[in-house]
């Protein structure tokens, strides 16, 4: 009787610590995989202002293709933009916006994307949000995916809404509104 209780608490305690986490043993690794999790999904809301103009500029051309069609194609941009609370240049900066944009298509303007948002303002302090995907710059309002993240957005999914409030025709100098929706734990 006295083993069938050893035995019946030993498995129970089993299940119960394998409910919270299973660990695999490999050769050269060790995974934890947690088997409950509570995500929570941030709205984040903020301004990108993307540069080429002035002495300044948060923007610049490091690649231009030799034959480039109308819209630009293959033309790179290596980026350092301000994310900022408000439309204003002067609005309080929340992160930067570092990374690259190709224009990637040869019939439209329609951009890859590759950057993180590097925030530096509030609880997401020192946390970054990764983008990569395509920007159809010409629709009024684009989404991208989030593809992962650091800091308090480890683990990071979600998708970013993008939506062209000013764009200068003369210097190429635009603001973003962007508008985040991301799953981290």
């Amino acid at each position: 009787m006295a083993y069938y209780n050893f035995h019946s608490l030993f498995t129970f305690s089993i299940i119960i610590i394998s409910t919270f986490f299973i660990t695999i043993n490999g050769g050269f690794s060790e995974e934890t995989i947690p088997m409950k999790r509570m995500e929570k999904m941030s709205h984040l809301h903020f301004y990108f202002h993307d540069i080429l103009s002035g002495k300044n500029p948060s923007a610049v051309l490091i690649a231009r293709a030799k034959n480039s069609t109308g819209v630009g194609f293959g033309n790179t941009m290596m980026i350092d933009d301000s994310l900022t609370e408000g439309p204003e240049a002067d609005s309080k900066l929340v992160g930067r916006a570092q990374g690259l944009y190709a224009l990637a298509s040869r019939h439209d303007v329609g951009m890859l994307m590759v950057m993180n948002f590097e925030f530096i303002e509030g609880k997401y302090n020192g946390s970054v949000l990764s983008i990569m995907g395509r920007n159809p710059v010409l629709n009024p309002v684009r989404e991208m995916p989030i593809v992962g993240g650091s800091g308090l957005f480890r683990f990071a999914r979600g998708y970013a809404l993008a939506h062209t409030l000013s764009f200068d025709i003369k210097t190429g100098d635009a603001i973003v509104e962007y508008n985040v929706f991301v799953l981290h734990y």
